[in-house]
């Protein structure tokens, strides 16, 4: 179903359709302000910097490919009615624009704005910005600032108590991004290459010194296809290049990693968290959590 046609199935509903307001537990008749964030890293940051001062709804959950994401009538409906909405920007989120324009939504924050963007290429070597910019934590803390500024000048009641979880999560951030340079200082570094399922993790391979050396679907994206003669250059650049590994992603079909894999007697690595983050309890269910989880992951498979 289109968009266009989501949003009028929802117009002509709302007269009689009464959403109630959902906590971030679930729980209903709720009368803290809504603010939605379009993605679960953004979702993530900004219960971490509001605390349970809002009623935070995240459109893209756990384990949903953000790349193939289309929101629902409800979807729609939260965002005509939050107070603020927060997105990650950078092609990530695209389908926010015409629901924006269409539903009359405002308060729109790119939470990615200031950050150094890296460039990819896709399947046809167009160059595109690689929207995974948290997979840094310099860049997730400046996501972080930009989501207390946002939420500051929404509820400027709250900006003492926004200010400072923004600070107390950056010292998270910093403490997380210590561990792991420990994690990758035991790498010799003749095995610090890595491939992986889509070019997700560039800014985390750039950050920690690691080498990219190529991915099984081209481009920052999920939406292309290896070819026949693309995977059968990337298995000869493996066998080439000694890679120990074939890391593929909780929320992506690892049928074609695994058997690339396969082919070159390398392990496969199926549970990183690229475009999602772990379900709630599982310790990856925070971007500092989530880091530190791939972190583990990539070192103990690259050793």
């Amino acid at each position: 179903m289109s968009m266009g046609i989501l949003l009028r199935v929802w117009t002509l509903a709302a007269a009689a359709l009464v959403l109630p307001a959902m906590s971030c537990d679930g729980s209903s008749s709720d009368s803290r302000p809504q603010v939605v964030a379009t993605t679960i890293q953004v979702g993530a940051l900004t219960k971490a910097v509001a605390g349970n001062s809002v009623n935070l709804k995240t459109l893209i959950g756990a384990g949903v490919d953000p790349h193939e994401y289309e929101p629902s009538a409800e979807d729609v409906a939260r965002l005509h009615d939050a107070k603020l909405i927060l997105r990650n920007g950078v092609g990530l989120d695209a389908f926010l624009d015409k629901v924006v324009k269409e539903s009359g939504a405002a308060n729109v924050v790119t939470v990615s704005d200031g950050v150094q963007l890296r460039h990819g290429d896709d399947e046809t070597g167009k160059t595109e910005d690689d929207p995974h910019i948290w997979h840094n934590p310099q860049n997730a803390k400046i996501m972080v600032d930009n989501i207390a500024r946002a939420l500051s000048a929404t509820f400027p009641e709250s900006a003492t108590t926004f200010q400072k979880n923004a600070e107390a999560y950056k010292q998270k951030l910093d403490d997380v991004d210590q561990q792991i340079r420990k994690l990758i200082d035991t790498l010799p570094n003749e095995n610090r290459k890595m491939v992986t399922n889509h070019d997700a993790f560039g800014y985390f391979i750039d950050y920690y010194g690691l080498r990219f050396v190529g991915a099984v679907i081209p481009g920052v994206t999920t939406s292309s296809e290896a070819s026949a003669r693309q995977v059968a250059d990337l298995e000869d650049t493996i066998r080439r290049e000694g890679v120990k590994a074939v890391f593929a992603e909780s929320s992506l079909d690892p049928k074609v990693a695994k058997q690339i894999a396969k082919d070159t007697h390398v392990k496969i690595v199926d549970n990183l968290y690229g475009d999602s983050l772990g379900e709630p309890g599982s310790g990856a269910d925070t971007v500092d959590g989530m880091l530190l989880a791939n972190a583990r992951t990539i070192v103990a498979a690259l050793k």
